[in-house]
């Protein structure tokens, strides 16, 4: 079963990675592109709204998470976090029109969720915050973060790189802000999770039957999902006629090659992997050396985040937009350490029962104030990188792994094992910062050496050289 499901995973993230290259990303960019030509405040902000309303519904992470929490009908946590992306979506658009702050206007949303989080339930406050994860998974990424690059490029000043990124990490914030005022209405206590099983196959027929069960359901459900974003496909180049006969063929076809891509993804990752995530928390936890989780934990999450989809989408964006100076591989490795502290940390939690909160604020808060240190462009990689890195693997992989966990060393659920969602989000925004400073020390330092060779050599011998 964990082989299938792997292999579905390869194929299915291959297709869906070429699938949005060749078709979200340019309609997200055509769409950021003439919203800034118009000119027009209320069209590009009306736009906005509708767009991340549409896309986070057909989100299929967010179906995994509002089916754990039976305490809130599904339609109402989804058009909650809907709402939520799109307002925040509609605010991330007027920042890049405006040239607002990221750092300060992040500082100022993660206080006020800071403060909410003190007033809701605290069974609430680990969905809140995984909601924020989840929302930008592989249908959201490659469409905002293109939709972001297009409203940057018809601005020609310097900082207009640096506020392409930042889209994602102001729609994280969204869904976790509208959750927790939601929270308010509805008590969670009777929210339970529905853990799946591994099937109980003896054969390799047993195997293909138990894939082929599901994917009806996962070919409708992406159906559904994709087919809104086309349906705004045909409308946007019906008022605008911006693709050509051969673009418009072309991202055709990459709507096909992501659809096929996404259900084999989603496939995959559901039947083979999400059951296999329970039982080998249960496993581990059951052995009586129940600290191992940790370290494992943390081997998971150090690979796991490589398969994440929209991960590979994000690196490619950031290594293009910034000419190599910001590389892939690099990305890679600060979010596979992020996402390995991250795991860790949820694994702690399950056997200790800290309380999400002793983690989220000061994470959050060292964040927020490396934010003030680090360049410009490393605050809106950073925090898109966090929203990005939690992703489908996360939803059904390492929650399930720590859903078994829990319910094996008797903890509650609803707070100990709820948040790793929150917690994968989070690491990577440090860590990347991080990686700024790096940046900003050996910039620094190639700026003094150069002020001393010039004192030494002459301008005009350095530039010779």
């Amino acid at each position: 079963m964990f082989f299938v499901g792997a292999f579905l995973l390869i194929v299915g993230m291959g297709m869906f990675q070429l699938g949005a290259e060749i078709s979200m990303e340019p309609i997200g960019e055509g769409i950021g592109v003439e919203v800034s030509k118009s000119r027009n405040l209320l069209l590009m902000c009306l736009v906005s709204f509708v767009m991340g309303m549409i896309i986070t519904i057909a989100e299929p992470d967010l179906q995994v998470l509002s089916n754990q929490v039976p305490a809130i009908p599904n339609i109402t946590l989804i058009f909650t976090v809907a709402i939520g992306v799109g307002i925040f979506l509609t605010v991330a658009v007027l920042r890049i029109v405006y040239r607002f702050d990221l750092s300060r206007l992040l500082m100022v949303l993660y206080a006020l969720a800071i403060i909410i989080s003190f007033f809701i339930p605290k069974e609430f406050l680990a969905v809140a915050f995984d909601s924020g994860g989840v929302t930008t998974g592989p249908i959201t990424v490659p469409f905002i973060m293109a939709m972001g690059i297009g409203l940057s490029m018809i601005r020609a000043d310097k900082d207009a790189s640096n506020d392409s990124f930042g889209l994602v990490a102001l729609s994280s914030i969204g869904p976790i802000l509208a959750v927790m005022l939601l929270g308010l209405f509805y008590k969670p206590d009777s929210a339970v999770y529905s853990g799946s099983e591994v099937a109980q196959v003896g054969t390799t027929q047993d195997v293909a039957k138990a894939f082929a069960s599901q994917l009806p359901h996962f070919v409708k459900e992406v159906f559904m999902a994709l087919i809104p974003i086309f349906v705004m496909f045909l409308v946007f180049q019906f008022l605008t006629k911006r693709y050509q006969r051969t673009q418009r063929l072309r991202i055709t076809v990459g709507f096909v090659y992501t659809y096929i891509g996404l259900v084999l993804f989603l496939c995959g990752v559901n039947v083979g992997f999400a059951p296999v995530g329970t039982m080998i928390g249960k496993n581990l936890a059951a052995t009586g050396q129940k600290w191992l989780l940790v370290p494992i934990g943390m081997l998971i999450g150090y690979f796991i985040v490589k398969a994440e989809p929209a991960i590979q989408i994000l690196n490619r964006q950031v290594q293009n937009i910034t000419s190599g100076t910001i590389s892939a591989k690099s990305m890679n490795m600060c979010l596979s350490i992020g996402v390995c502290i991250s795991v860790g940390l949820a694994m702690l939690r399950v056997i200790t029962g800290i309380p999400l909160p002793y983690i989220i604020i000061p994470g959050y808060i060292i964040a927020l104030v490396m934010s003030r240190f680090v360049p410009p462009i490393f605050i809106g990689i950073a925090f898109d990188s966090g929203g990005v890195a939690s992703g489908p693997m996360t939803a059904t992989f390492l929650l399930p792994l720590c859903i078994g966990a829990c319910e094996t060393v008797g903890g509650n659920i609803m707070t100990d094992a709820f948040g790793v969602v929150s917690l994968v989000a989070l690491t990577p925004l440090i860590a990347i910062q991080i990686m700024g400073l790096q940046f900003k020390f050996k910039l620094n330092k190639m700026q003094k050496d150069l002020v001393r060779a010039e004192a030494s050599f002459g301008l005009d011998d350095i530039i010779e050289f």
